[in-house]
C-alpha cells in the first residue's frame, strides 16, 4: 500500500515518542541519531509533541565544546492509554499513562461457556471501567483504548475476523465494544501486541530481527524485521501455531491435525500430561492455570512425571522453534505469555537444548533464547502502543475514517 506524506509524518512522531519514551529524558541530537532523521526534522517534531503536551522541556546538558543541548522527556501526564489482553480464559485491562507505567489493572476470568462475543464485550466494558476509576483520572484524559483478541483480525473494520479457540467467524468486535466503551478503539492480535511490547521495553529493543513466541492457550509468533513489526500482506504474520509439527497428529480447533498450537499450548501440555499420567494428582482437568501451577511447583520439587512433562512439551516447543531460527534468523527468541512465565528457567533450558539439536548450527549460534523481562503483561502494554499510534495518527484530522457510528468512537463517557 503507498504511504503518503502524512503517513510518513506520523510515522516518524511516533518513532521520536518511542525513543522519548524509552530513553527519557534525552536531546533533539540524540533523537537523530536513534531515528536517522535530521535534526532539523526531530526539531520539527519534537516542537508537534509538545504542542500536544505529550512531552516536556525539562532543562539542559553539556555538550563537548558547544551550546548546552536542550533535554526533552515524555510528560507521563499528559494523557492515559489502555491496553486489554482478551485471553482464551481471562480479560485482563491495564490503563497507563503516557510514560508507560502502569496505574491501574483489572482483571476478569473468562470460563469455559462464557466467550461468546457479547459476554466477552461486557467483560472488557467492566474492566476498562474499574480500571479508569482505580486510576481517578478524568474520562477526557484517556487517549484510546487499545484491544488484542486472539486469531486473524481486520485493523481497518475493527473485525475479529476468525479465533479458533472460540470459534468466532467474522466478529464487529469494535462495533461491539463501542456501544460500552466511548474512547477511541483500535484492535490487533497478542502476537503483534507482545512483539511491540518486546521492541519499545523488552528483549527486541535495539534489535533488528526477533521472534516472539507467546505461549498461552494459544500459540503463536510475532516478527520485528529490520526494526519494525512485520505484519504480513493481510497482518496475519505469525500464526506459526497453526504449522504442522506432527503428521496426521492431534486435531487442533482450526481444522487441521498436528499443529504446534495442539502440543505447546496450555491445552497440549495438558494432553501430554494426560498421557503420561492419567490420574497424575497433577492434572486439573477443567482448569489451565492450575495445571500449569502445578507443573510448576512439580518440577521445582523434582516430580518425574512434571520434569518428564516439561521436557517433552520443551522437545515440541524447539523443534517448531528451530523452523523460526532457520527461516528468520534472528538475533533474539523471546519466550512471552502466561505459560512461559509460569514454567520459567526450567522450560526455557530445556528448549534451548532442543533448538540447538534441530537448528542449522550457523542461525543457531547467532540466536539468543531468553525469557520475557517484560515485567507487565506484554499483551497489554502492547495493546496500549496500538492506542498511542492511533491517537498520533488522529492529530491534525479533522474526520478521521470510522467504521462505526461517530458517538462511539469519539466522545468521552459522562
Amino acid at each position: 500500500m503507498k504511504r503518503t506524506s502524512r503517513d510518513i509524518r506520523t510515522a516518524n512522531r511516533y518513532e521520536v515518542l518511542r525513543q522519548i519514551i524509552a530513553q527519557s529524558p534525552t536531546s533533539r541530537q540524540t533523537l537523530a541519531a536513534a531515528t536517522g532523521l535530521s535534526v532539523a526534522t526531530v526539531a520539527t517534531l519534537v516542537g508537534e509533541l509538545l504542542d500536544l503536551r505529550m512531552i516536556t522541556e525539562v532543562g539542559f546538558e553539556d555538550s563537548a565544546g558547544g551550546r548546552p543541548r536542550g533535554l526533552v522527556a515524555v510528560n507521563a501526564s499528559g494523557g492515559a492509554l489502555i491496553g486489554v489482553d482478551m485471553a482464551e480464559t481471562y480479560v485482563r485491562v491495564e490503563l497507563f499513562d503516557l510514560g508507560l507505567n502502569v496505574l491501574a489493572r483489572a482483571v476478569e476470568d473468562m470460563r469455559p461457556g462464557e466467550s461468546r462475543p457479547e459476554q466477552a464485550v461486557g467483560q472488557v466494558a467492566a474492566a476498562v471501567g474499574a480500571v479508569v476509576a482505580q486510576a481517578g483520572i478524568e474520562g477526557a484524559r484517556v487517549l484510546g483504548v487499545g484491544v488484542s483478541v486472539p486469531g486473524q483480525v481486520d485493523r481497518a473494520t475493527g473485525i475479529a475476523e476468525y479465533a479458533p479457540n472460540w470459534d468466532w467467524h467474522d466478529v464487529p468486535l469494535l462495533d461491539l465494544l463501542a456501544e460500552y466503551i466511548a474512547y477511541p478503539l483500535h484492535l490487533d492480535n497478542p502476537l503483534r501486541a507482545s512483539a511491540v511490547a518486546e521492541l519499545w521495553f523488552g528483549a527486541a529493543r535495539g534489535r533488528e530481527d526477533a521472534v516472539v513466541v507467546n505461549l498461552g492457550t494459544g500459540v503463536g509468533a510475532g516478527l520485528v524485521l529490520g526494526g519494525g513489526l512485520y505484519r504480513g500482506v493481510s497482518n496475519s504474520a505469525g500464526e506459526w501455531g497453526h504449522t504442522t509439527l506432527v503428521l496426521d497428529g492431534r486435531l487442533c480447533h482450526c481444522g487441521n491435525h498436528g499443529c504446534v498450537e495442539t502440543y505447546v499450548g496450555a491445552p497440549g501440555i495438558m494432553l501430554n500430561l494426560r498421557e503420561l499420567g492419567p490420574r497424575s494428582p497433577l492434572l486439573h482437568p477443567e482448569d489451565q492455570t492450575a495445571t500449569i501451577d502445578a507443573l510448576a511447583l512439580g518440577v521445582a520439587a523434582g516430580d518425574p512425571v512434571a520434569v518428564k512433562v516439561v521436557r517433552d512439551t520443551a522437545r515440541y516447543l524447539g523443534a517448531g522453534i528451530a523452523d523460526l531460527v532457520n527461516v528468520y534468523n534472528p538475533e533474539v527468541v523471546v519466550l512471552s505469555s502466561w505459560v512461559a512465565k509460569k514454567l520459567g528457567a526450567p522450560l526455557l533450558d530445556e528448549v534451548r537444548e532442543a533448538v540447538r539439536r534441530h537448528a542449522l548450527r550457523r542461525p543457531f549460534a547467532a540466536t539468543e533464547i531468553v525469557l520475557s523481562p517484560v515485567p507487565t503483561d506484554p499483551v497489554c502494554l502492547g495493546a496500549a502502543t496500538f492506542a498511542l499510534e492511533g491517537a498520533l495518527q488522529a492529530v491534525g484530522q479533522r474526520s478521521p475514517k470510522r467504521t462505526t457510528p461517530a458517538r462511539s468512537r469519539t466522545a468521552p463517557p459522562s
